[in-house]
């Protein structure tokens, strides 16, 4: 995961790493892998992703939180399974997306 946020410039990188420190923080023993040549965090199962796209961070939780959470995400563009980030990156809002992916985990175990 560090390489490939390494391999960015500073401002990509400085973007990729507050989403990481974002989930990390919520999770902090879930192991960084890379899947689809995307950083992702996993718990028994992929928990979110994120990537460098061509405008904007792209974050990954698949779709039900993005269903769930539509209010908060109205300023933001998505798809059924992405949220693109081209300003800021809003800390809390993914944090609290982390916090709703891991509940949706548990109540599968």
């Amino acid at each position: 995961m560090d390489e490939y946020i390494n391999s960015f410039d500073e401002e990509i990188k400085q973007k990729l790493l507050i989403v990481k420190q974002a989930i990390k923080e919520i999770v902090p023993d879930a192991i960084e892998v890379i899947s689809y040549n995307m950083p992702a965090f996993k718990l028994k199962e992929n928990l979110v992703y994120f990537a460098s796209c061509k405008n904007y961070i792209g974050f990954y939780p698949t779709n039900e939180p993005i269903e769930y959470f539509k209010e908060e995400l109205k300023n933001y563009k998505t798809t059924k399974g992405s949220i693109h980030f081209d300003k800021e990156i809003p800390v809390d809002l993914i944090q609290k997306i982390v916090k709703y992916r891991l509940e949706m985990i548990k109540r599968k175990i």
